[in-house]
């Protein structure tokens, strides 16, 4: 998830890290474990009983790459098992896509922001901690997603899960259910309530929404593609 107002020190990190991350673009650095996926669930059903994630060689990919498309498999995988549209998890780890990650990277950020969001999917501490009770990767701290991108995937699609199954059947708000799901990660479940019904997203929300839009299509493409 976005963190807000957060956007403008990347410049100033950027400076402090980019040694490090033209390390990691380099292909000096081993690339991280990615997870092989469990049984499918439904959504809404526990999955406590699958095993965690384990690498997976159709994970593969070229050190320091990061790039959403390169993620489609796991998108596919995880989205399937949770239960929501792959299409949206895909457009959220676009919309994510705004500083560069890593490793490396995102520890050096967090000593200088502690409560900086992890992974490739953006995702805060009390968010993992609160999407992880009772699923498969409930045995993975939040500590593991820099290192894990499948793990930050999995994770993130089981969040918009749980923000889906908050909405109203029929919400008020002239928004769509995934553009709702999209909001509430990057504001949250009390103010994706609000907008379904009917309060206006103010500017940052509506930015990332004009985004969410932006890489709606490319998404589809990147998911196609696989």
């Amino acid at each position: 998830m976005a963190e807000r107002g957060a956007k403008w020190p990347w410049a100033v990190l950027a400076l402090a890290v980019l040694g490090i991350w033209a390390y990691e673009r380099g292909g000096d650095q081993g690339a991280p474990p990615a997870a092989a996926p469990a049984a499918t669930a439904s959504a809404g059903a526990s999955a406590s009983s699958s095993p965690s994630p384990s690498p997976s060689p159709s994970a593969a990919r070229s050190p320091g790459d990061y790039s959403p498309p390169r993620f489609a498999a796991e998108v596919k995988r995880y989205a399937a098992e949770a239960g929501v549209n792959p299409q949206l998890v895909m457009a959220v780890l676009f919309n994510e896509a705004y500083k560069p990650h890593g490793p490396d990277v995102e520890r050096a950020w967090q000593k200088m922001k502690p409560d900086a969001a992890f992974g490739i999917a953006n995702m805060h501490r009390a968010a993992y901690e609160e999407t992880r009770q009772g699923r498969p990767f409930a045995d993975r701290p939040w500590e593991d997603l820099p290192d894990d991108p499948a793990l930050a995937v999995r994770a993130a699609a089981w969040h918009l899960h749980d923000l889906g199954a908050q909405l109203p059947a029929h919400p008020s708000a002239a928004l769509d259910r995934d553009e709702l799901m999209a909001l509430g990660y990057n504001t949250g479940a009390g103010n994706m309530l609000a907008f379904a019904r009917g309060t206006k997203p103010g500017p940052e929300a509506r930015s990332y929404l004009d985004r969410l839009h932006d890489n709606w299509s490319k998404s589809a493409d990147a998911l196609a593609a696989h």
